[in-house]
């Protein structure tokens, strides 16, 4: 049996379906070139693009928030205030703020260059050319411009969460800059908490320095009082000289007494009269002595006991303040240290296994329906004008 003879016929049937499609199509082409030009051929070219041509992408994704340790519940706020202070959940959304905005700023994308490759990670050899970042030195300013492209950090003030999305051509790459941008997150608060720390317990500190210096001085100026009048304590010594003026003048009073009850039995001529009457002039040159050290004019220990006195409420003021500076260090070291925030790790970056984009369907069918609504309106704007017209 001629095969040949069978077979020929079968297949110049197709030859001529074939011929017919196309001339179908040259057809319905010609007939509508605009919704061809227009719509047909730019889907057909995108899908060339997006199936044969785009480089898969893959997505790592990690979530974290921002705690203190005295707050169980979620803070407003992920990973700012400059910490005027870190007080509270308004600190904890404040630092959250901050280090979403670090996380997407010049200083981060300059560290993920230096130490972990990022140009070389956005330049992979397999991505193409209209996905990948184009210069192998790029400008800081472009090279952030397509790090927040391929970079998404939100923050849900509900929550407190802050999402951390990467995006890259290969599945580690993506994975390892989002665990480097974590560390650099979790470390920003750290930072954060350190200054907040030191503005906290500085001030604080300062008022102990100057209380302190304060104290210092005053010892100083009694210790030069002391050793001037050579008196260790002038309240001490105006005591002990009280006590002596006293048992002077009663000393005094005694003797006077003997002299005047001897005066009226003996002549005052008398040797035992004289020397009673000595002895009541001795004391009074005493008294009148000891009493002018104790009350005189210039250096008297009334006078030193004032000066001693004002010295030591001075002093007692001083050591009061510096007990009040102390107490305010330590109470602002326990409240710094117990509003320090630090970061907790919700879900932590994925090594993804599926790439996610480019979404090509998605792209696609959204572009299609963008040229159809784009020709359609077009359509019935000319139709319009052509119908006025006429």
């Amino acid at each position: 049996m001629n095969m040949h003879g069978i077979i020929s016929p079968k297949i110049r049937e197709k030859d001529q379906s074939a011929r017919t499609w196309v001339t179908a199509g040259l057809s319905w082409i010609s007939r509508n070139r605009v919704f061809a030009l227009a719509v047909v051929m730019p889907t057909i070219l995108l899908s060339f693009y997006l199936f044969v041509i785009s480089a898969d992408q893959y997505e790592s994704e990690a979530h974290f928030l921002v705690k203190s340790p005295e707050k169980s519940e979620f803070m407003a706020g992920g990973l700012t205030q400059a910490l005027s202070m870190v007080t509270g959940e308004g600190s904890g959304n404040n630092v959250a703020l901050s280090v979403v905005d670090y996380l997407a700023s010049h200083d981060v994308v300059e560290t993920l260059r230096k130490e972990d490759r990022l140009v070389e990670r956005f330049r992979d050899p397999s991505a193409d050319m209209y996905s990948r970042l184009w210069s192998a030195n790029p400008k800081p300013e472009s090279l952030l411009k397509f790090y927040q492209k391929q970079v998404s950090i939100h923050y849900d003030s509900e929550t407190g969460i802050t999402s951390l999305v990467v995006r890259t051509f290969k599945p580690q790459d993506s994975f390892d800059i989002a665990r480097k941008l974590l560390q650099l997150g979790e470390a920003r608060v750290n930072y954060l908490n350190a200054r907040s720390y030191s503005d906290a317990v500085s001030s604080a500190q300062r008022q102990l320095s100057e209380a302190q210096i304060k104290l210092e001085a005053i010892q100083r100026v009694m210790t030069n009082f002391r050793q001037q009048r050579r008196d260790i304590d002038p309240e001490v010594t105006g005591k002990a000289q009280i006590g002596l003026v006293s048992t002077l003048t009663g000393q005094l009073a005694a003797a006077r007494a003997q002299l005047s009850a001897m005066g009226g039995m003996i002549d005052h001529a008398s040797p035992q009269y004289r020397a009673i009457a000595g002895r009541v002039r001795a004391l009074e040159g005493q008294v009148n002595a000891q009493a002018g050290r104790l009350t005189g004019t210039g250096d008297t220990i009334a006078s030193n006991i004032g000066s001693y006195e004002n010295l030591q409420l001075e002093q007692q003021f001083l050591a009061k303040q510096y007990e009040a500076a102390a107490a305010n260090l330590q109470k602002a070291r326990e409240e710094a240290r117990r509003q320090q925030l630090y970061v907790t790790r919700v879900v932590e970056p994925n090594l993804p296994v599926k790439s996610l984009y480019p979404q090509r369907f998605r792209v696609l069918g959204t572009a299609f329906v963008v040229l159809m609504l784009i020709y359609s309106i077009s359509w019935l704007i000319v139709a319009g004008v052509k119908e006025h017209s006429a």
